[in-house]
């Protein structure tokens, strides 16, 4: 009932705004904040595993990650293969740190760094693209069947994953259904496609949760970095996970 009433509610407010105004950037905002909870940002608390697997026209390698968020921060460490295990990646508001076992001290990295295949450090955290993003609802477009709302975001800041996100969104579910990524100079870096078949509840409430990414290169289409997520669940995390001091143990 509840998707239902806030499909509907927002369907009538782009019907008023639609067209570029103060009120059609807060409708922005609105959808930018459903789809994070769908993407694990807005949750008290979330973990989930990741397994990604990297293809190029000559190779194929994979990576196992477990993950666990809390509003703005996120934990990410990896489980296989043996070469990356325990290595951890920490994102605390808008800072990142990685440490490795044999690292004394976490070291300060960028979301924009490469972490593995097309997928950088921030693709593996919970979403915050209402808090990171100006958007503004420029059209709307039909994509895998579905009529969407077109968003265009642009980073607050330059400490984000990227500067510049054109952003489907299903009308009907309003969850992601695509994302095109492009530096501040116009250039598309990569393409995500997102598929949402993992459910999770929380206070009496269920709704679609990510289960695929997939990224592909706009210059190279045998290049191919897909995400699958699995043991979804909503969970109480301690904020000592998130500490930066205690990462290395």
């Amino acid at each position: 009932m509840y998707k239902l009433t806030l499909c509907a509610a927002l369907a009538l407010l782009a019907q008023a705004v639609f067209g570029g105004s103060a009120e059609d950037a807060s409708f922005a905002t609105d959808i930018l904040k459903k789809t994070d909870v769908e993407r694990g940002g807005g949750l008290p608390g979330i973990a989930w595993d990741i397994h990604a697997l990297v293809k190029s026209r000559d190779s194929e390698m994979s990576r196992d990650v477990s993950v666990k968020a809390c509003k703005q921060d996120s934990l990410a460490e990896f489980t296989a293969p043996l070469s990356v295990k325990g290595q951890k990646l920490l994102l605390v508001g808008r800072n990142m740190w990685f440490v490795q076992p044999g690292l004394q001290k976490p070291v300060p990295i960028s979301p924009r760094q490469r972490l593995t295949g097309l997928a950088s450090n921030g693709d593996i955290a919970a979403t915050d693209y209402a808090g990171d993003y100006s958007a503004t609802l420029t059209k709307e477009d039909s994509i895998q069947g579905e009529r969407c709302y077109i968003l265009d975001l642009h980073a607050n800041n330059k400490s984000v994953a990227y500067d510049h996100i054109v952003y489907w969104v299903s009308k009907t579910r309003l969850v992601g259904l695509r994302a095109d990524f492009y530096t501040l100079s116009g250039k598309q870096l990569k393409s995500a496609s997102f598929e949402y078949n993992n459910r999770i509840a929380f206070q009496g409430r269920d709704w679609p949760f990510i289960s695929r990414m997939t990224i592909t290169d706009p210059l190279d289409p045998t290049s191919t970095t897909v995400m699958d997520y699995s043991h979804v669940k909503v969970a109480r995390i301690p904020p000592n996970d998130f500490n930066v001091n205690l990462l290395n143990n």
